[in-house]
This record gives C-alpha cells, sequence and structure tokens, in this order.
C-alpha cells in the first residue's frame, strides 16, 4: 500500500537525521499527510509517540557507539543534540536505567529497533460484505 510506503519514507529520514533536529513538517510531508494527521498515524501505528520515537532511537545509537568506540560522554551529548552531558545523561539513564559510564563498563543498555510499516493479512474466511463499513472520521473545529 502506497500510504505504508510513505510512511516507511518518512522513518527513513528520521533515520537518516537522527542526530540533527527533526523538522517533522518535513517529515509529514515525506509521508503525504498533515503534521498532525502524521503523529496520530504514527501514534496509531507504531504506539508510539513520534518524538518518543526519536529519542529512543537516539538513545539506542548512543549505546551503540558508547560501546564500540572510545567517544567521551561530552561529545556523544553533543553528536545526539543535547545541550549539556548532564542532560543527555539524565535521558541516557531514563531510557537505558544506568549512566553512561556504568553502561560502557558492563554492557548494560536498552535497545529499541527501526520501525518499520507493513501490512500482512493471512487466513480468515471472511465473505466480502459481512463486516460492518468503517468509516474514518477526522472532526475539528474552526
Amino acid at each position: 500500500m502506497e500510504w505504508t510506503d510513505n510512511l516507511n519514507k518518512a522513518v527513513q529520514y528520521i533515520e537518516e537525521h537522527i542526530k540533527e533536529e527533526i523538522d517533522y513538517e518535513i517529515v509529514a510531508s515525506i509521508a503525504c499527510c498533515s503534521l498532525s494527521k502524521f503523529q496520530r498515524l504514527f501514534t496509531f501505528m507504531a504506539d508510539t509517540p513520534v518524538s518518543d520515537y526519536v529519542r529512543y532511537r537516539k538513545m539506542t545509537l548512543a549505546a551503540k557507539e558508547l560501546m564500540i568506540g572510545e567517544s567521551k560522554i561530552i561529545d556523544l551529548a553533543l553528536d545526539f543534540g543535547y545541550e549539556s552531558p548532564e542532560a543527555f545523561t539524565r535521558a541516557y539513564q531514563n531510557f537505558h536505567g544506568v549512566p553512561p559510564s556504568v553502561s560502557r563498563k558492563l554492557g548494560i543498555y536498552n535497545k529499541y529497533d527501526r520501525v518499520t510499516f507493513q501490512i500482512n493479512i493471512q487466513g480468515g474466511h471472511v465473505r466480502m460484505g459481512t463486516k460492518p463499513n468503517i468509516t474514518v472520521v477526522n472532526i475539528f473545529k474552526m
């Protein structure tokens, strides 16, 4: 389906620009919808708000870089868009449960994999016309 392809393109853009400040308007335009519709659709499909997804992915990638490299925590903080090492350490500890220094020593970290969208329908024997129609309505106040 075209809309799942558009969502995957939007996720690809996020992944390619994860170390930058993400402009969600651009992401929504890649997904061919408004920002509010994109945020609702992403949250519905991924069961996570897009802002949380970006933060979780940043923390996952930061942990990987921390494990494989000799990167200083201050460098990782700046690379992933945090104003200070303290803010980065706080976010890191909230996500992983341990500070970056402990994570580096003991190899303890959580992982949040990249999201991909697909529809896979298997099995069933429902005849067409036997299920009620579902109408999605977008209601807003002027």
